[in-house]
């Protein structure tokens, strides 16, 4: 759908100059209709989520009022979103019977699978997430999400955007007081993550506590881009009162209530140990994979895989010279190769960010020969911040605003530099960048053909199996420039093939963290540090792990069926044109491909 048709909403102003593709002419009076139906539900969505309207670069115009607000992270704010989304689902069920074009039908359809997975959730279990049980955790919650939201997400280029960001932390204090009273009652019915999980979310409260308020990175956030711009205010004083006088309150508020639920923490690490806990994971892993594989399944597929890629790093270390110990023992080996590492230091982390860059541009030069859209979107590289980097995941991608008015960033985590030998460095930024996460979701973003619910949906199947599908692109492109180079992308797969291992054994089987970290070491040959890292995200949020093969599959499997039904005539660039048909379930994205198969065979 192009854009234009979103002008009857006041979010939608500002995106009227970003899509020169227009919806086709041959729409019929039900294919208008229902794009009016999906503009106005996405504004109702806008009107519920200052964060996303901000997230979106739509905080402007008719929506600048939303700079100034967080989203309402209140039990009665959930259940108002799940009230709208029941509302949205019924509006758009009276349009099954209505005569549409393909491409509508399928807008149709996707749409209603989406909004049907964000009831489940709140309506099944009075949870504001499956794959996300818990309040507050080593990863989650506003004293970890906010501060990271207000640096990356809020801009500031005029007075205006410093005084929406001061009534932002004034927000953010009542967040953190709502998110500490919720935990209390989710605790009571529960919901309460691991006791490691709390340390570790106690560390970051205190981290981000400790700092004197003048120092404190909320504050500087503001202080600094401000003075880059130019813009005159007492801004640090404004910060430093709220910061002061509400927001460490609050903080030390939620210091000591997790601090006393500590003990009540239920023992084990999966999903299981909370009540429902066995629908919950099944729910969780509907969603992630979009598929209604079972535990049992996708845990004997992880370990299928496992075996293959190992056989595919045994033969590459051989040639290399490596060929005593296990397939973990001989990457472990490779990781503190001192070769391989760049050194612990300022410097150290500038020179490994640089190099990223470089990775970006010399894939960026390689994609007109697989793609025919390449959307110019900006990427910025940057370190997780200090204050969080303790309980942030390894590497992870933000969208860009819609306008362009704030480039896309990709995350990575360099508490320790040693988790980042350098012949893995490639790989990571192929999934991150391009022609991974970046180019997929940009495409979306600027595909003029498609509703704006679908530009902005998030299917972790879909986005993150393309992301692991690019990683083997890159490789077909020729982005890996030795075998050991082409190792650390097979052992990136080999990383994603033991999570369906891990992330069932911990919610389906019982494993410990302890047991799910030493699996991860011995199989991929990653550091202990870094693979804990990563079985704490999979205990605090299940499933999620486990969309990333499980999609990668579905993406390889659709090309492989499409190169067979068109044969000499298949063409790389018009099977990466789907990207331009947005994110969708996986079964629907089997059937488009083969749809575009049949089509172009004629």
């Amino acid at each position: 759908m192009d854009r234009r048709q979103f002008l009857a909403t006041s979010g939608a102003v500002a995106l009227t100059a970003a899509t020169p593709r227009a919806f086709a002419q041959t729409a019929g009076g039900d294919d208008a209709r229902l794009s009016a139906a999906f503009a106005s539900i996405f504004d109702r969505q806008l009107d519920l989520s200052p964060g996303m309207v901000t997230s979106l670069g739509l905080d402007k115009g008719g929506r600048a009022g939303a700079k100034s607000q967080l989203d309402d992270n209140s039990k009665s704010g959930m259940m108002k979103k799940l009230a709208a989304t029941q509302a949205a689902i019924r509006e758009l069920d009276g349009y099954k019977s209505a005569t549409l074009s393909d491409a509508q039908r399928l807008n149709l359809d996707v749409v209603l699978y989406a909004l049907g997975q964000q009831t489940v959730s709140a309506g099944t279990f009075g949870l504001n997430s499956v794959q996300r049980p818990y309040r507050i955790f080593q990863q989650g919650g506003s004293y970890f999400q906010t501060p990271d939201f207000l640096n990356t997400a809020h801009t500031i280029s005029a007075a205006s955007d410093c005084e929406a960001y001061v009534a932002r932390l004034d927000a953010f204090a009542r967040n953190l007081r709502t998110d500490t009273a919720l935990q209390r009652d989710e605790a009571a019915r529960g919901y309460l993550a691991p006791g490691w999980s709390l340390d570790l979310t106690l560390g970051q409260l205190k981290k981000l506590r400790g700092q004197p308020a003048a120092d404190s990175s909320i504050v500087q956030s503001l202080v600094k881009r401000a003075a880059a711009k130019g813009i005159a205010g007492d801004w640090q004083g404004q910060a430093v009162a709220i910061v002061e006088q509400s927001i460490y309150p609050a903080l030390d508020q939620q210091i000591a209530a997790i601090e006393a639920l500590r003990a009540k923490s239920a023992a084990g690490d999966g999903v299981w140990r909370t009540p429902r806990g066995d629908e919950i994971y099944a729910a969780a892993l509907k969603q992630a994979t979009t598929t209604d594989l079972s535990a049992e399944q996708i845990h004997a597929m992880g370990l299928e895989q496992v075996a293959a890629i190992s056989a595919q790093l045994d033969t590459i270390l051989k040639g290399a010279g490596r060929s005593n110990g296990t397939i973990g023992e001989r990457l472990a080996a490779l990781n503190v190769d001192p070769a391989q590492l760049y050194a612990d230091s300022a410097e150290g982390r500038a020179a490994l960010i640089a190099q990223l860059n470089r990775d970006v541009d010399a894939m960026k030069a390689k994609l007109p020969n697989a793609f025919a859209t390449i959307p110019d979107t900006a990427l910025e590289i940057r370190a997780v911040p200090v204050e969080i980097q303790d309980g942030a995941s390894n590497g992870y991608y933000n969208r860009a605003a819609l306008d362009g008015s704030r480039p896309a960033i990709y995350f990575i985590n360099l508490k320790d530099v040693g988790d980042w030998p350098k012949y893995g460095l490639p790989s990571l930024t192929y999934h991150e960048g391009v022609p991974g996460h970046h180019l997929q979701i940009s495409t979306a973003q600027t595909a003029g053909d498609i509703p704006m619910l679908r530009k902005t949906a998030f299917m972790s199947a879909y986005t993150e199996g393309w992301a692991l599908y690019a990683e083997q692109l890159a490789d077909e492109l020729g982005g890996y420039a030795t075998p050991i180079d082409r190792a650390g992308y097979l052992q990136s797969f080999l990383f994603r093939a033991a999570r369906l291992v891990v992330d069932t054994g911990i919610h389906a089987k019982k494993w410990s963290r302890e047991q799910a970290t030493d699996y991860m070491v011995e199989k991929t040959g990653f550091a202990r540090p870094r693979c804990q890292r990563e079985v704490e995200r999979y205990c605090t949020q299940p499933g999620q792990a486990t969309s990333y093969k499980v999609g990668h599959g579905v993406w390889s499997k659709a090309r492989a069926a499409a190169q067979a039904e068109l044969g000499d005539a298949f063409d790389l660039k018009q099977f990466h044109a789907i990207l331009e048909e947005g994110a969708m379930p996986l079964s629907m994205l089997e059937q488009r491909v083969a749809a575009r198969a049949k089509a172009a065979k004629g």
